[in-house]
Parts: C-alpha cells; sequence; structure tokens
C-alpha cells in the first residue's frame, strides 16, 4: 500500500492498523531545537480518545503515545520523530462475521478489489478511524512548530457545527463552550439537543453525519503558492483524506454560489497603516495565499457505516447477503472528527510556513 506520507517539507507518514499490536507515524522536517515532551502530545491525544461518553464508540484506549526517536535532551534534533501508540482493546472476534462480507458504505469491496483480495477486516486495518490517532500526535507536534516559528504563535480551534440536520445558532457561538460538552457544541442549547437527539439514533442502532468547522487565527500573510501550491487546496486535500469527510468547504464556501459579487467581496480599509478587511467571505485565503484573516475551513462527515440496522451487501464469493455489524461503533464518528480536523489545519500550516520560509526567506 502507497501514499500513507502527507506534506513537502514538513510531513508525516502514519503506519498500523485498528486491531494491529501497535500504530504512530514519522514525522519528518521538525526544525531542530523545539522543546517537546509527551505530555504536550498526549493533551491533544486525550481529546481524540475513545470512550469519554456514550455518544461515541466505547472501544477503551488509553493512546498513550511513545516518542522513540528525533529528541535528545528535551529538544527536537531535527531527524525524523517517531511517534507509537499501542492498541490495547481490540476485540477481533467482532468482525468475525463479515470476514467474508462486503459491508456497504464502508472500504472493504474497494480494499479487497484493490489489493487482490487481501483485507484486513479487523476493524477495517487502515481504512478505520483509529489511524487518525497518529494524525493527531503528528498535528501536535505542528503545532509546535507553529508556535515555535510564528511569533505569539498560531490558534487552531474546531467545533461541531451540525449533527444530522440540526445546526448551531452562530449568534450564540463561543468558544468556551466547546470544551464544556461532549460534542464540542460552540452552542450551549444546541448540545442539549443534540444529545437527546442522538440518544434516539445510538439507542436504535443507527448513526448520524456531522460538519465540523475549523479556524486557525493569527496565520501570517502569504502562506501557500500559486497555481499548484495554493493553501487551500491543500487543506481541502488534507480534510478530505480523514476518515468518512465526503466534502469541504472554505470561508462561505458553497454559500459563495448564492452571492452576488458585491455581497461576496472582502472589501478592504487602511487601519493602523495595515490593510484591513471588513469581511471574510474568503475563509482567509485569496488566490491561494493566506490573507492574515481567520482561516476557516469547513468539512462534512457521513454518518458511520456499521450499523446494527440489516443493510444489503454481497460476500467475497459473489452472494447476495444482508451485513449487520456489530461491535463499538461511534453513532456519530463526526464528534471526535473535531481533534483530527485541527491537526490537520496545523500539518498544512506548518508546511506551507516552511515551505514560505524557503522561497521567501
Amino acid at each position: 500500500m502507497s501514499h500513507n506520507t502527507f506534506g513537502h517539507l514538513f510531513r508525516f507518514t502514519t503506519w498500523g492498523e485498528s486491531h494491529g499490536p501497535a500504530l504512530g507515524c514519522v514525522v519528518d522536517g521538525t526544525p531542530p531545537g523545539i522543546s517537546i515532551d509527551a505530555a504536550e502530545i498526549q493533551h491533544w491525544l486525550d481529546r481524540r480518545k475513545p470512550g469519554q461518553s456514550r455518544f461515541v464508540t466505547q472501544r477503551r484506549e488509553p493512546d498513550t503515545v511513545e516518542i522513540l526517536s528525533g529528541m535528545f535532551q528535551g529538544k527536537t534534533t531535527g531527524t525524523p520523530i517517531s511517534l507509537m501508540i499501542r492498541n490495547e482493546d481490540q476485540r477481533s472476534k467482532d468482525y468475525g462475521r463479515i470476514a467474508d462480507q462486503f459491508r456497504p458504505g464502508h472500504a472493504d469491496y474497494t480494499y479487497w478489489a484493490k489489493y487482490q483480495g487481501i483485507r484486513d477486516y479487523r476493524g477495517g486495518g487502515r481504512s478505520s478511524a483509529r489511524e487518525t490517532a497518529a494524525r493527531v500526535a503528528a498535528g501536535a507536534v505542528a503545532r509546535k512548530v507553529l508556535n515555535h516559528l510564528v511569533p505569539g504563535g498560531i490558534e487552531i480551534k474546531g467545533a461541531l457545527v451540525q449533527m444530522g440536520h440540526l445546526k448551531i445558532d452562530r449568534h450564540a457561538w463561543d468558544w468556551a463552550e466547546v470544551e464544556n460538552n461532549p460534542f464540542w457544541s460552540p452552542d450551549a442549547a444546541t448540545a442539549v439537543v443534540w444529545e437527546e437527539f442522538l440518544d434516539g439514533i445510538r439507542k436504535s442502532g443507527s448513526s448520524t453525519g456531522a460538519v465540523i468547522e475549523v479556524v486557525a487565527r493569527n496565520v501570517p500573510v502569504g502562506l501557500g503558492a500559486p497555481l499548484y501550491g495554493k493553501l487551500d487546496a491543500d487543506l481541502a486535500a488534507a480534510m478530505m483524506s480523514i476518515n468518512a469527510v465526503k466534502g469541504v468547504e472554505i470561508g462561505a464556501g458553497f454559500d459563495s454560489a448564492t452571492l452576488t459579487g458585491e455581497d461576496n467581496a472582502d472589501e478592504m480599509r487602511m487601519k493602523d497603516g495595515k490593510v484591513s478587511f471588513l469581511s471574510n467571505k474568503a475563509g482567509g485565503i485569496l488566490g491561494g495565499i493566506s490573507t492574515g484573516q481567520d482561516v476557516v475551513v469547513r468539512f462534512a462527515v457521513k454518518p458511520t457505516s456499521s450499523i446494527n440496522t440489516p443493510r444489503k451487501g454481497v460476500t467475497t464469493t459473489g452472494e447476495d447477503v444482508d451485513v449487520v455489524t456489530t461491535g463499538r461503533h461511534d453513532p456519530c464518528v463526526g464528534i471526535r472528527a473535531v481533534p483530527v480536523g485541527e491537526a490537520m489545519m496545523a500539518i498544512v500550516l506548518a508546511d506551507h510556513l516552511l515551505r514560505h520560509r524557503g522561497q521567501i526567506g
């Protein structure tokens, strides 16, 4: 299997499977002399790990990170940083029934067809959302790079803004609320509504989708390059690479199609000797290059395909079958995608910052 690496100057390669002994990543391109310890990486992993509420999979993984290389006396050496996370709560027997079945909505068939009949059916193998733990670990390193190289650091925050058909009230947006509920909702009232909604979904054995918004603040002007190194293009690729993501938008996104030229134009004025924008429909990126405004990305996550309701599928021998997926699964996998989206934002920004410095100085 190829294409397990993402990025250019700051890049990472993930390895491991959902039910293997461990998974992890190798982060390459980190400048030397940056202080990093395991606890700082663990902080971000703890936000993603499963089993923290009844609304996510009950697989119990501590997700304890081990730093295997790239550090000396508490600082990066500039060599590859290898990070490992051991799997400790696999229940491979839960997947015995679907060893010879293709689950609808999953990557079972495409993996089997591409890799000539070889497929790790235990939790989906490499196609499992378990792989995203390694991305969050790499994202923690990227955050350290950003904070080391950018005066004041870059602040990256994510929130769940829609679950199923239920959207937040944007007028009630409060970043402080994101840490106060199990949904990463910036709207306290909507979090209460989601709780009742998802309880019903969970008890019925079904699932629902979600939309996540990730915002980066204090991004320097000039990151990104036309035409094939656009910041927004790489952000879109990063978010689309996350398991179960089916759509990405920047700034106003698809709503831009409903606007007039006057409404969509982010007008400018001088303020304190600097260019100041009066709005941010562009999501902080124009012509593929950052404007210095908040970079705003949203991505849509489909409903978890592993559900208890029988769905029509086929077997590896070509027989029709009704597939029921047992085991422990997220009724809304979008909830745990919030820290993953933050990590991918950090990784892309770190990569583009180093690329910008390499070209411009």
